[in-house]
């Protein structure tokens, strides 16, 4: 490619809208891809969170069926609905849960459930927002936004967060400390989620490393370095920096892939295993699944992922018309469920799983009623999942009631930001002034319970004493703290400000051999940096706590 036709596609890249070379969708590269560290800021704290789009409006109701509720939900959607006998009957999710949150699966989800018993998956029901549009595009824009149903940001949720946390771009960046893109997009569309109110985008957008590593390395010729005191000059040296900056990324996202790997005991399906039409019958997820496993594997410390699987948008034959539990909606259900904990054993594999957390969200749900096509048509609220053993698992709300509608549409009862500000600061550390940039400090309040110890520190026993992260962190009032003893010791655990002064002593006794957990409150600290202390015989750790 000369260098003139790939200015004129870097140009494109500028305006934030999608090109292809060899099919490839490339798009628009980061304003703060490469990090850099500034004050009010929490410290990348490693985790990373994937966020699926099941694009076209997932139908909830057929994911999660009420059993508290079936007779209902069957007499309105019988068609379409799901049996309770039979080889195909619904999966039953937790026996252990009160009859309001009773919930039967899919039976092609039984993947879910494998990772729900692992306290390794979660469901969230009934999210939604006031006013739900039921627009493909306005309503994924506003789960892009991060807004209300009548916000017009020109920015989304995670462009703004980073925006806040990682400023300076493009002059400071890459740099050594901070070699990978903050945010990464694969596929074909352009989302809204990276974009802050002014500039380019902030996360780098590829189907495929290696083929962005050749597009890049493809264009022939010497920079120029010197150029013309005008806007045009000034527009030319901008995209003169971008291609240098392209450079960067494209060097190091080869190095992460050819540096990774994927476990060679797990299997990515491929194909859906029983009857749907055949432009649904192959995994479109899997592949890129495998791509963000060999690259976190590499070492990226690249923080979010967006990817996207479409065919939701299930106006008619949702299912088979001989069998209601298979068909379209059925084979993208397994699609995403069997595709996800592929990741997770891959990642497990290679001892990484405990770092990533995943969930998915779609545009709406749809409407209760079926219709006669065997379909259903947009509506409102919807369940979002969430995997990963960082979770602390279970069903987050109650089941809808089918006797009281939002004129034929699940009400919705938890609002998405709630969620999303969890994410935030619970898994990605943001600050309370982070989430003021995103407009989400109105819910930290309400936000869910999500996260905690990961599986693998609930049930593995150390071969030594064991301090484990501590949680939330950043933290407001209270604080829970966990550690493993393998034998009966002295232990003390203490919270020392950055001068090494003692400000809360916390336990000082001898206890007995095995996991032990505690809640303390922190609420008389100062807003800062603190590190808690842990000491159990000869076994020292010492960890950071930031205190907002």
């Amino acid at each position: 490619m000369d260098r003139r036709k790939f200015i004129k596609q870097a140009a494109i890249v500028g305006a934030a809208t999608p090109f292809l070379i060899n099919g490839i969708p490339m798009k628009a590269l980061s304003n703060t891809s490469f990090f850099n560290k500034v004050l009010n800021k929490a410290d990348n704290n490693g985790n990373i969170m994937v966020l699926i789009q099941l694009h076209g409006g997932n139908d909830g109701l057929n994911t999660f069926v009420p059993l508290n509720m079936y007779d209902e939900y069957y007499n309105i959607r019988a068609n379409v609905a799901l049996p309770v006998n039979g080889k195909r009957k619904l999966i039953k999710l937790d026996e252990n849960i009160s009859d309001k949150q009773q919930l039967g699966l899919h039976p092609d989800i039984f993947n879910f459930k494998k990772m729900y018993d692992e306290a390794s998956a979660a469901v969230v029901q009934n999210v939604g927002y006031e006013n739900m549009n039921m627009s493909h595009f306005r309503s994924r824009d506003i789960y892009f936004m991060g807004g209300d149903y009548n916000s017009n940001y020109r920015s989304g949720w995670i462009g703004r967060w980073l925006n806040h946390d990682y400023p300076g771009y493009p002059n400071n960046y890459p740099s050594t400390e901070y070699p990978d893109p903050l945010a990464l997009e694969l596929g074909n569309t352009n989302s809204l989620a990276f974009h802050r109110e002014l500039g380019i985008p902030i996360g780098l957008s590829i189907a495929n490393p290696q083929a962005f590593y050749d597009l890049i390395n493809g264009v022939g010729g010497e920079l120029p370095i010197n150029f013309p005191d005008s806007y045009y000059g000034d527009e030319l040296a901008f995209l003169m920096n971008m291609e240098n900056k392209a450079m960067s990324y494209a060097e190091r996202l080869k190095y992460l892939y050819d540096n990774g790997s994927n476990s060679s005991g797990v299997i990515y399906p491929e194909r859906y295993l029983l009857s749907a039409p055949e432009n649904n019958m192959h995994n479109p997820l899997s592949e890129q699944l495998k791509i963000l496993s060999r690259l976190i594997s590499g070492g990226s410390t690249t923080q979010v992922y967006i990817i996207r699987i479409g065919g939701f948008d299930t106006h008619a034959d949702q299912v088979e018309a001989y069998d209601n539990t298979m068909g379209r909606h059925s084979a993208l259900l397994y699609h995403l469920t069997s595709a996800v904990k592929a990741f997770y054993d891959d990642l497990k594999a290679q001892g990484l799983d405990e770092k990533v957390v995943t969930m998915t969200f779609s545009e709406f749900g749809r409407r209760v009623y079926s219709n006669a096509s065997y379909g259903t048509d947009h509506g409102k609220a919807q369940p979002v999942m969430l995997f990963g053993p960082g979770l602390k698992g279970g069903v987050y709300g109650d089941n809808a009631d089918l006797n009281d509608l939002d004129r034929g549409n699940l009400k919705w009862k938890i609002d998405y930001r709630q969620i999303y500000t969890s994410v935030l600061q619970d898994w990605l550390g943001a600050s309370d002034a982070a989430l003021a940039a995103v407009y989400f400090d109105g819910f930290v309040d309400d936000k869910l319970d999500l996260f905690g110890l990961s599986k693998n520190n609930k049930n593995k026993n150390p071969d030594s004493h064991k301090l484990y992260d501590c949680y939330p962190n950043p933290a407001k009032s209270t604080l829970t703290l966990s550690y493993f003893l393998i034998e009966d010791v002295a232990v003390s655990l203490q919270i020392r400000n950055e001068k090494g002064n003692v400000v809360k002593n916390i336990i000082s006794l001898k206890n007995t051999k095995g996991k032990h957990e505690i809640i303390t409150d922190i609420s008389a600290l100062r807003s800062g940096i603190y590190y808690y202390t842990f000491k159990a015989g000869k076994i020292k750790y010492v960890k950071k706590l930031i205190k907002m």
